[in-house]
């Protein structure tokens, strides 16, 4: 038999990695962007700030968040796909993009 593991324990373990290779990569700020980027920041926050800090200060918190209620959980991510568009020709991010996309393969 084999033991199914919540969506929740699969997306914390994930989001986790990712985290965890920010960090190794040193893109994980103290500093947060100021106040008014949060403000009408448009898609992946494209308008008022850079992808990774997207990830740390937007993606991150609202994941955590959703892990305390267990969800709702949207249909389908596509974080994964912009990490690509984003880091497309920097090797050194591969496997932060290998693990956004498996992210996204959750959904």
């Amino acid at each position: 038999m084999v033991k199914l593991v919540p969506k929740s324990e699969n997306i914390k373990k994930k989001l986790d990695e990712i985290e965890a290779e920010m960090k190794h990569l040193g893109m994980w700020s103290k500093t947060p962007p100021h106040k008014e980027a949060f403000e009408d920041m448009g898609a992946f926050g494209m308008k008022t700030m850079s992808f990774d800090q997207w990830l740390q200060f937007v993606f991150v918190p609202n994941v955590r968040k959703l892990l305390k209620t267990d969800g709702p959980w949207p249909d389908k991510s596509e974080v994964g796909i912009m990490a690509v568009r984003e880091f497309d020709g920097n090797p050194e991010l591969g496997n932060l993009v290998a693990l956004l996309t498996e992210f996204d393969m959750l959904f």
